[in-house]
């Protein structure tokens, strides 16, 4: 295999990895604003009183809920964001990684390739 067709390979499978990662970074953003928002809530559900009521959107429509449900419902999707967290931590750090590793391997190609280039050929 050529030094140009493996370099075009290594270059196509980098930009690739990056498009990865910058999809993984925006899930990161998505829950990290989900985690804050149901944080929010939590910390909302402390200042209730038993007589308040709390209201549950469903569709175009605010349905009462008991305050304990809410509570259950919220602390469930706090755990499951923080999972998903840690699952898209690790899926940024291994992406990371693979980055790193494509772009020494292109520095490689890049540097056999200039070295092709400037040492004449009898």
């Amino acid at each position: 295999m050529s030094l140009e067709f493996r370099y075009q390979s290594a270059s196509t499978e980098y930009q690739k990895i990056q498009t990865e990662l910058a999809s993984l970074v925006e899930n990161r953003t998505r829950l990290d604003a989900q985690l804050s928002e149901n944080e929010m809530v939590k910390k909302e559900f402390t200042q209730l009183t038993p007589s308040n009521v709390v209201y549950k959107l469903v569709g175009p429509v605010l349905v009462p809920q008991d305050q304990n449900e809410a509570k259950t419902n919220v602390e469930t999707r706090l755990e499951f964001i923080k999972s998903e967290i840690k699952r898209v931590d690790a899926q940024i750090n291994d992406g990371e990684d693979r980055s790193e590793k494509k772009k020494n391997e292109l520095v490689e190609i890049q540097t056999k390739l200039q070295q092709a280039q400037t040492t004449p050929n009898p």
